[in-house]
């Protein structure tokens, strides 16, 4: 599925009626096309549904979701929420995209209320992965080709540019030039440098029509506020030019043209007259406009009444002549949402000059959809709320943990269980100021911790644990709630707030035990990058993987990403690229590629690879050229903890991005762990992680062999 995001390169450039003729060009060949206005930007005067959502649905039938409302994204934006504005904008997204082939999504145009409207629009095309057209227009006639490149070349390097295989190119728009089209563009492409490359095209040349800026005389009625004397034709009969009468009607008998509305004072009866004797002729003017709160004489009107009964529309204002023209050159010229001729007009119109056929065949070109953070954020919320999972947190009174748990309950993302006191959870909430949502549980272990003796004796009696044994053990929360686990009373269980790893990890070895097919246990943090997420693995458990263990943590990253939707292209990372290094820790990892290699050989799996190597697709392409991984990968297994531990940090403090996990990975059950320096949302989405992980545990990619004990660390 495709998506086509239309950023403005500035205010005024014709926004609607690009997405109305892209909508109908893409529908004439053929596609389902859905249409999505993320942020509602009303006008002044607007009262009604969001003008380019309704326009839409008048002329194409097509019915969007609802935009959001602006002073609710300022709110949020004020408030830091973007993560927060962009899952929410996912969520309607989705809505539009429902059975369709490709979505039209109209950004946010600049004005001087919204002046990080561009900032808004970048994160915007990169959260829905969508390809970005620009539209611009001349903003005056004297304005000159290089300063209109100049605007169009800022608004492009904004989201990447011209190198961005998703920058696709520009739509211009109301184009008036004497020596036509066709020359206009040529000089345009000489001018840019944008035009240098083939991946940068101009998708349309719409040139300007008066026809199809002209509003009918009622709309200027009401945008005037103005007394309607006679309505005559007024829903019919369009302006296409005001002209002010102050000149003897000698010399304003060759102004009075079709759509012309003739703006005089009420007491110039020769004007009216004139006017009258032009309509009866068969002269259609768009009207006549009386100011100055003159009130015409009704003798004179008496004497109109042929050119009125024939539809000739007369207005009145109370503003004189001056106010009046400068208030008519202020009117909103977007198209009203009920004017339904001039929406289809201007669709056709704009689609006849779309390069409609490169855009079909655009659409038909496979391409990797990127997952974005939010994408991501919000396919797990959305998953974890199908799964509807019990999930145990045993440190149940931890304050963070107390607000995760009140949130994923509130959202419906896992049912919470609290293992502590209840006044404990209620002081701690009473204290941060958070409410407690009905329907999350909290159990007081003291009340609950001898029922679990006996089948906790019973699951390790080969290790020779008797009740008192067990009983002691059971005083650690942990233990608790992995006995819960092991006994199905909950689907997973989350911990590591104020426990190290090995106290989260040890219990589920001995009593959850690792998967079928798999001999350790191992993690994954997904990286919520800029723009993209991928796995990182191992970065919290095994200290020094041997060369079988470091293939079996790559093998178990991969399933784990393709179990989130990130399709797995796995770099095997060391500190040399290829052949480039020799030593044993690039042995070790040399030989564990082999050793995936030989267990999957349909994964997308490469190494030894340096990080850069990896991730950079021209440093790849220099040092691997030949590798299907290398400047693509999507996981990235580290050599040891040291280097996967320290790597992951740097990452998440430094280029400010959300990380996910630990995930652990090879249990027989879901049991995942938190770093002590956890925030309040990565202990939400480890929640949501769990509940998805509950309901669908990748299936491993490994010969059935015998368990051994991992060697947790932190």
């Amino acid at each position: 599925m495709h998506s086509f995001f239309i950023a403005p390169t500035g205010f005024g450039v014709g926004l609607t009626s690009i997405s109305l003729g892209l909508v109908g060009a893409l529908e004439r060949a053929g596609l389902k096309v859905g249409f999505f206005k993320p942020i509602a930007q009303p006008h002044q005067g607007d009262l009604g549904p969001e003008r380019s959502s309704e326009l839409i649905a008048r002329t194409h039938g097509l019915h969007s979701p609802k935009p959001l409302a602006l002073s609710h994204v300022e709110r949020m934006l004020g408030d830091g929420q973007l993560d927060e504005l962009l899952e929410e904008i996912i969520s309607l997204y989705q809505q539009a995209a429902a059975g369709k082939d490709v979505v039209i999504v109209e950004g946010m145009v600049p004005t001087r209320q919204a002046s990080y409207a561009a900032r808004v629009n970048f994160h915007l095309a990169k959260s829905l992965d969508a390809e970005v057209i620009l539209v611009s227009a001349p903003e005056q006639e004297q304005e000159s080709l290089g300063e209109l490149c100049d605007r169009v070349e800022i608004q492009a390097q904004l989201f990447g540019g011209p190198q961005d295989p998703k920058v696709l190119g520009l739509i211009l728009n109301k184009v008036r030039s004497e020596d036509g089209l066709p020359a206009y563009a040529k000089r345009l492409k000489e001018h840019s440098s944008l035009f240098k490359s083939d991946d940068f095209r101009l998708l349309g040349c719409i040139p300007w029509q008066d026809e199809l800026n002209a509003p009918r005389t009622r709309d200027i009625a009401d945008l005037l506020g103005a007394r309607v004397l006679n309505a005559g034709d007024y829903e019919q009969r369009r302006m296409l030019k005001i002209v002010l009468c102050a000149r003897a009607v000698a010399n304003t008998v060759q102004l009075l043209k079709p759509g012309t509305l003739v703006v005089t004072p009420g007491d110039r009866d020769d004007i009216i007259l004139a006017a009258s004797l032009a309509a009866m002729n068969g002269m259609p003017l768009a009207g006549l406009l009386l100011c100055s709160d003159f009130a015409p004489d009704p003798r004179i009107m008496e004497l109109c009444r042929g050119a009125l009964q024939g539809g000739l529309p007369v207005l009145t204002v109370s503003t004189g002549s001056y106010d009046t023209a400068t208030n008519l050159n202020r009117l909103n010229k977007e198209i009203p949402v009920d004017d339904k001729e001039r929406a289809e007009k201007v669709a056709d119109f704009v689609a006849s000059h779309i390069d409609h056929e490169w855009l079909f065949a655009r659409c038909g070109t496979p391409r990797e959809l990127h997952l974005s953070p939010p994408a991501f954020r919000y396919q797990l919320v959305q998953r974890a709320k199908a799964a509807n999972k019990r999930i145990v947190l045993p440190e149940g009174s931890e304050p963070r943990t107390v607000q995760a748990a009140a949130i994923c309950q509130a959202r419906g993302i896992a049912r919470c269980v609290l293992l502590a006191k209840a006044e404990e959870v209620q002081a701690v909430a009473h204290a941060h100021g958070i409410e407690l949502p009905e329907g999350l549980e909290i159990l007081d272990p003291d009340l609950i911790r001898q029922r679990y003796v006996a089948p906790m004796v019973e699951l390790r009696q080969g290790k020779g644990l008797n009740a008192p044994m067990a009983a002691a053990q059971l005083e650690d929360s942990v233990v608790l709630g992995t006995m819960m686990l092991a006994l199905d009373e909950v689907d997973g269980l989350v911990s590591g707030a104020i426990h190290t790893t090995a106290n989260t990890i040890r219990p589920a070895l001995q009593l959850i035990k690792t998967a079928p097919g798999f001999k350790l246990v191992s993690s994954i943090f997904f990286m919520l990058l800029p723009d993209q997420v991928v796995v990182y693995g191992d970065c919290a458990v095994n200290p020094d993987p041997t060369a079988t263990e470091l293939a079996e943590i790559a093998l178990q990253s991969a399933a784990s990403a393709s179990a989130f939707g990130i399709p797995p292209r796995v770099a095997m990372l060391s500190y040399a690229t290829g052949d480039s290094g020799t030593g044993e820790e690039v042995e070790k990892v040399r030989e564990a590629t082999r050793l995936a290699k030989l267990l999957n050989p349909q994964l997308l799996l490469d190494g030894p690879l340096q990080y850069d190597a990896a991730a950079i697709a021209s440093v790849g392409q220099q040092k691997a050229p030949n590798s299907p991984v290398a400047g693509r990968a999507t996981v990235f297994i580290f050599p040891d903890l040291n280097t996967g531990n320290t790597t992951y940090k740097a990452v998440q403090r430094s280029a400010d991005c959300v990380s996910v996990g630990p995930m652990l990975q090879g249990l027989r059950k879901p049991v995942n762990d938190l770093s002590r320096g956890a925030l309040v949302e990565d202990i939400v989405y480890t929640i949501a992680l769990t509940a998805i992980q509950a309901a669908n545990l990748p299936q491993p990619n490994l010969e059935p062999g015998a368990a051994t004990p991992a060697r947790p660390n932190k």
